[in-house]
């Protein structure tokens, strides 16, 4: 749009800017993709609301739920409690050396900080359920398997997020430290590492919640946990005890989030925002007064150590607690590494013959179950960000005004949040069949909760300076949401949106195995019938194509900063 002001033409209009040039071509590729795939996968509202009918008719078979083998249930969910525990544990041990490594400001060489990178995104491409199964197939059904998938595949995650705490770390101590002659070991021990440990702490704790979900459904393979239970009920028919196995993994899932985030949030020193949100609590009223005094008091006397504050002993107990968890994890489960010895070999022999990859044997069906994959990625995507948006508003606290209305949608966030999508595929399976689109609709489910969580700590974490400018000229609530709220967090939604499909990318290519369509069942296929080079050709199409999309986001996120 123009106007003429002295004779010349003046643009009133501001100019494009990049950024807006990256948000269409974004947009309009994730359109068309999703319009694509829609279409291909011969998806139908009809199909959509039938199927949730369906899930509404097995559910209603499931209820009430059967507990009396409670103790069978009871022990499949703290082995799975365990598995998780010990694969988060050595997933960090291992990821330690690794992440100094990786990191820029402590890595010895540019080499060694290449190939540990390189190591650690190679390990987070390959869901962990596919290392289960390939785990199983060499060393028997158990909790082991189970156990080294979510290793090595935690690598991914923790590794990356500890080498990024380490680079963060500030220059300052180590300079001060190297200026009174200390070397490179003494100066990362002394000035980096205390730095980054809460962060890499908070990162180990976080990772656990994943894995929690992640270790109950890797009985769905054989891998020992729940899901072994949850599946074998499911296929005798047996819904009401199929339920009270789902109830526990919802209820163990609940508590560890719980706890874990606010132990998180304690050593991230996000505990004085939750003290002031809680503070017309009086308990925490007097916890505030406490702690305040005992600062206070150490200030007074100079005293060396820290006082012993409400965070700190909240700190400590769980540290302790977490040492006690890991040691009876050790001593509970079934893990016989030492007799698993003499079947190492037949483990480095089975990942060998995943080389070199067959592509021709099984291409067409690769070809076909790879677009499946992603066309299903690409509709749970967009239905559930259809689905989360309107959600993320509702659970945002600066939008709405109504605090029961915010609490009541993050506790249905929280509630459906406990489910693994692994799981939600075989109760959609088990309602609908076999097929594209009941994996499709459980991966929907499972994007909404997730992502409207996202949404809504965007939308929460925006400048309120132009809102309050807007509403100070007299603008309704609906044109300052509009106005100044959306385009503050539209970038990092649409960055979000691109981490949404890349963690449903891998989610569809799992769904297979039990049922739900795409790659998976070619996947578990070719490994039941010994055809590993099939495999590896398909495992390694999996981690191109996973790959490929977490490099564009990545490029995408960084030109939107």
């Amino acid at each position: 749009m123009t106007a003429i002001v002295g004779g010349a033409p003046a643009r009133i209009a501001p100019p494009v800017q990049g950024r807006q040039v990256v948000l269409t071509v974004i947009a309009t590729a994730f359109l068309g993709g999703f319009a694509w795939s829609w279409l291909s996968l011969d998806m139908s509202l009809l199909s959509f609301f039938s199927g949730l009918g369906d899930v509404r008719s097995l559910v209603g078979r499931m209820l009430p739920p059967d507990f009396s083998d409670w103790r069978n249930v009871l022990s499949a969910t703290l082995e799975t409690l365990w598995m998780a525990l010990i694969g988060t544990f050595v997933s960090a041990v291992v990821c330690v050396p690794l992440a100094f490594g990786a990191a820029r400001n402590t890595t010895p060489h540019p080499a060694v900080r290449l190939v540990c990178r390189g190591f650690i995104s190679l390990t987070r491409a390959v869901p962990e359920i596919i290392l289960a199964a390939l785990f199983v197939f060499v060393l028997s059904i158990g909790p082991l398997p189970g156990v080294l998938a979510i290793a090595i595949h935690s690598i991914g995650m923790i590794g990356k997020l500890f080498a990024d705490a380490i680079e963060q770390a500030q220059p300052t101590p180590k300079e001060a430290v190297l200026s009174v002659g200390a070397r490179r070991f003494q100066t990362t021990i002394s000035s980096i590492l205390p730095q980054a440990l809460p962060s890499m702490i908070a990162t180990a704790m976080y990772r656990l919640e994943i894995n929690i979900r992640a270790s109950s459904v890797l009985g769905l393979v054989g891998a020992g946990g729940i899901g072994f239970v949850i599946q074998g009920a499911l296929r005798s028919l047996d819904y009401q005890a199929a339920l009270a196995a789902v109830s526990m993994v919802f209820v163990l899932v609940t508590m560890i989030e719980l706890l874990s985030s606010r132990v998180r949030q304690s050593l991230l020193g996000e505990n004085t925002n939750i003290l002031a949100v809680r503070r017309e609590s009086a308990w925490s009223r007097r916890m505030v007064m406490r702690d305040a005094a005992l600062n206070r008091g150490a200030a007074e006397e100079k005293r060396l150590s820290p006082p012993w504050t409400s965070e700190r002993l909240l700190r400590s107990g769980s540290a302790v607690i977490a040492a006690i968890f890991i040691v009876v994890a050790f001593i509970l489960v079934d893990m016989p590494l030492l007799g698993a010895l003499p079947k190492y070999p037949d483990l480095v022999r089975v990942l060998g013959d995943l080389f070199p990859p067959d592509f021709s044997t099984a291409r067409d069906e690769l070809i076909k179950g790879m677009r499946e994959s992603v066309q299903i990625a690409f509709v749970a995507t967009g239905l559930g960000l259809f689905v989360a948006f309107p959600l993320a508003v509702l659970a945002s606290r600066n939008i709405v005004v109504r605090r029961a209305v915010v609490l009541g949608t993050r506790i249905v966030l929280l509630l459906l949040r406990g489910i693994p999508e692994l799981i939600v595929a075989v109760i959609f399976v088990s309602a609908m069949g076999l097929g594209p689109v009941p994996g499709t609709l459980a991966l929907t489910i499972v994007t909404a909760t997730f992502a409207a969580k996202l949404f809504a700590d965007a939308l929460e974490e925006v400048d309120p300076s132009p809102r309050e400018a807007l509403i100070a000229v007299g603008a309704s609530r609906k044109q300052e949401f509009v106005s100044a709220v959306l385009p503050q967090a539209l970038p990092a939604i649409l960055g979000q949106v691109l981490y949404v499909l890349d963690v449903n990318l891998r989610s569809s290519t799992v769904l297979g195995i039990v049922g739900g369509g795409g790659i998976g069942f070619l996947l578990l296929g070719s490994m039941r019938v010994l055809e590993y080079e099939t495999t590896g050709a398909i495992v390694i199409s999996i981690f191109v194509i996973v790959y490929a999309i977490e490099l564009v986001g990545s490029l995408v996120r960084r030109l939107l900063r």
